[in-house]
């Protein structure tokens, strides 16, 4: 009779094995849906300002700082995180750890100082129609900012404690991927409440 032979208890893995899954498309729809409630909230607010008296625009002249630093701190913590998941795909696993982590808190020093800024507005949420649209829209993005260090910090957990490799590594490139959509969207937020203002748009 053959002896029955118990494997040692080890990691187990994350994701699928291969370059695509069924996750990446869960992914990629979940983009699209976000994107498109971004693209109202965008919408509402250049509707409105098209439409408004003069007076509206609480901000003619918005301030630059930390507005664009964060905005490119943002788009660093992209690059880094992108990194990590390239360490993941070359079974380098330091590198990984370096470029999540790093892209984390990135992404937490552009959460911190956004609060700062909603701090030092001299209007609140309900000031205006344009306070509103504001704090929305910025709100709205933060929420999904929190959502991606969550992701983040559970890639770099994951990693390591060794459980992907240059094989398994969907679930790394689709929390990437969610990351870079953050960031994305941050630049039409970015254009629309601090750079349009300078090209005559509701003043």
């Amino acid at each position: 009779m053959a002896e029955l032979v118990l494997a040692r208890p080890g990691k187990l893995p994350v994701g699928p094995v291969g370059r695509h899954g069924v996750g990446q498309w869960g992914v990629g729809a979940l983009i699209a849906s976000e994107a498109a409630l971004f693209a109202y909230l965008l919408f509402s607010y250049y509707y409105t300002g098209a439409s408004a008296l003069p007076g509206w625009l609480l901000e003619p002249t918005p301030k630059m700082w930390p507005a664009l630093p964060n905005t490119l701190l943002l788009l660093a913590s992209s690059v880094v995180a992108w990194l990590g998941e390239k360490g993941v795909e070359r079974g380098n696993r330091a590198q990984a750890l370096v470029g999540l982590l790093s892209a984390f808190a990135m992404g937490a020093v552009f959460a911190g100082v956004q609060v700062y800024e909603w701090a030092e507005k001299p209007y609140r949420i309900g000031t205006s129609s344009y306070a509103s649209l504001y704090f929305a829209t910025t709100g709205f993005h933060m929420a999904h900012v929190v959502a991606g260090l969550i992701i983040l910090a559970m890639l770099a957990l994951w990693v390591a404690l060794d459980f992907f490799s240059p094989r398994r590594r969907i679930v790394v490139s689709a929390g990437v991927l969610y990351w870079h959509f953050v960031d994305a969207v941050w630049l039409f937020v970015f254009a629309t409440y601090y750079l349009t203002p300078y090209l005559g748009f509701a003043r």
